[in-house]
């Protein structure tokens, strides 16, 4: 397959390009040069900003695009109508966010997304995140006559994730001592490995999948005390873990899903059940988690030791939390 992606040196992007290249594809990536720039010296490389300079792509046909950075309806629709007859198939990586809220449990594909007054806007909040991707979905489908596929993903992870919202667990579970834990041992979280997720999205666009999917794992949600045992283990580490209930968290203003990731409160944990039946028909499978820990862990051990964490609590907020709740919860 010859495969034009957009973006491509950057956490999903380059495990794609890994994914792609362990297939046999013939690959072009499309994007700025400002993120990696020597990551591929041996793939082909076209240098642009998809907002001005497209016609850098010229009018070469490639099989199918995946776009793995739009986030603005009138970007993502210019480009879909500038490859509409120079590409087959155009695979938009879009996110569970797209949902209308309140979620409820198990949502899939066919539940209502959320919508914003002003569609025009190209400000980028908490608010206007998930409505705007739904519109990306929307131009994509428009102007390539239906050929899109929208891949609602859910939270991505593994080595090179900048986010830290899993990285902060197999970090912090290695480091040992009491470990503040959120809920309870079967609290259920959902996440997918982004090797995973690069392989499903390129067997499904080789296969011209159209339509959104929901593409996380597991199918059903793991119990976050399975996840935090096997980071202790994989880590051979002392941890202990302290469970602390939602109120208490609330109480103390814990930032959910940042300051303290997986974890929401329980009126949001249908954030951690979305139905997956659709993309699991279509061939998505999971590695084992414990390799996705491993190697999460192995990858951070390797950043800087002034490295600023962008997701997770400090050590002082965690003692301060812990020491608050045996105080107050004897």
């Amino acid at each position: 397959m010859k495969l034009l992606i957009l973006g491509g040196t950057r956490f999903l992007g380059r495990a794609l390009v890994d994914e792609a290249l362990l297939e046999g594809h013939e690959i072009t990536l499309f994007n700025r040069g400002q993120s990696n720039p020597d990551l591929y010296p041996h793939i082909e490389q076209i240098r642009g900003d998809r907002n001005s300079d497209l016609a850098a792509l010229g009018r070469r046909r490639w099989e199918a695009v995946i776009d793995t950075c739009g986030y603005v309806p009138r970007i993502v629709r210019q480009s879909a109508e500038y490859l509409a007859d120079t590409v087959e198939q155009y695979t938009f990586i879009s996110t569970m966010s797209v949902y209308a809220e309140p979620l409820s449990s198990g949502i899939d594909e066919n539940a209502p997304v959320g919508t914003i007054m002003d569609e025009t806007t190209e400000e980028i909040t908490g608010e206007t995140y998930g409505p705007l991707k739904a519109l990306c979905e929307q131009a994509a489908t428009k102007a390539m006559g239906g050929r899109a596929l929208h891949v609602r993903a859910g939270l991505i992870v593994g080595p090179h994730d900048l986010s830290d919202r899993f990285t902060y667990w197999p970090v912090r579970v290695a480091r040992g001592g009491e470990v503040l834990a959120p809920s309870s041992p079967d609290y259920g979280v959902q996440f997918i490995d982004v090797r995973d997720l690069a392989h499903w999205i390129i067997t499904a666009t080789a296969a011209r999948l159209t339509g959104p999917y929901n593409v996380t794992g597991p199918g059903r949600p793991l119990p976050m005390g399975l996840l935090l045992d096997t980071c202790r283990v994989v880590a051979g580490s002392d941890a202990r873990f302290t469970w602390v209930d939602d109120s208490f968290l609330v109480e103390q203003g814990v930032e959910p899903y940042t300051e303290l990731p997986l974890w929401v409160p329980a009126e949001l944990g249908a954030f951690n059940s979305f139905n997956i039946e659709k993309a699991l028909a279509a061939g998505l499978i999971f590695r084992p988690f414990a390799e996705t820990v491993r190697d999460t862990l192995e990858w951070a051990q390797w950043r800087p030791a002034a490295y600023v964490w962008r997701n997770g609590l400090s050590a002082e907020r965690e003692a301060n939390l812990l020491a608050e709740w045996h105080r107050t919860r004897p």
